[in-house]
């Protein structure tokens, strides 16, 4: 880093006048890093910075010091001029698709769900689709409640279930019903129906990969 660009920074940690006006750090970074289809785990291990760290300065929660500038600079292989350059105004969709037949989607079968993964072939989409048959009859075949990150809404295709939830009495869907929830918080579907019910779930992708 040049002399020139180490005052820049320096004077960016310090909170003196920045270099570029407005500044926009957190929203540079997450531009570069989605660019290069990296994910915050990646960015982590090429920097040093902790992932929540990171995490917490595209989401501008904090303001990244000087050493955290010199770290990005350094892992990302970049130099202060671009970590600087204001995002790039949001452009239109490529307009891309990822057509899945009936049955070509990719499965990931458990002891209680059959997982059907639809446009799996798209990388880097914000929402993950996907058909499940549900195979459980009872709550007590869950040894553990499941969670994951981000949000999920769920529509009932056949059949009915019961959907059971961390923090709320469980409750009945039948064909058509939908309900949208956290998916952070413990959930879990039995199978109501004489035959495995189906449902189809979209889930958001908390991490912004």
């Amino acid at each position: 880093m040049s002399n020139t660009d180490q005052d820049a920074a320096l004077r960016i940690a310090s909170g003196r006048k920045p270099f570029v006006e407005p500044l926009q750090l957190g929203e540079r970074l997450k531009e570069i890093r989605l660019a290069n289809q990296w994910t915050l785990e990646e960015v982590s291990q090429r920097t040093g910075l902790a992932r929540s760290t990171l995490s917490k300065i595209e989401n501008h929660q904090i303001s990244p010091t000087f050493t955290a500038v010199q770290k990005m600079i350094r892992g990302l292989d970049i130099d202060l001029p671009q970590l600087l350059s204001a995002p790039r105004a949001q452009t239109r969709t490529m307009g891309r698709r990822d057509l899945t037949r009936g049955g070509d989607g990719q499965r990931h079968p458990t002891p209680t769900y059959e997982h059907e993964l639809l446009s799996h072939q798209l990388a880097q989409k914000r929402m993950i689709p996907f058909k499940t048959i549900v195979r459980a009859r009872d709550f007590e075949a869950f040894s553990e409640w499941v969670r994951h990150d981000g949000e999920e809404f769920l529509i009932v295709l056949d059949g009915s279930i019961m959907l059971y939830t961390e923090f709320y009495e469980p409750v009945r869907l039948d064909q058509g019903d939908s309900i949208y929830f956290d998916s952070d918080m413990g959930h879990a579907l039995v199978s109501l129906s004489e035959q495995d019910a189906t449902v189809l779930s979209v889930c958001t992708r908390a991490d912004g990969t």
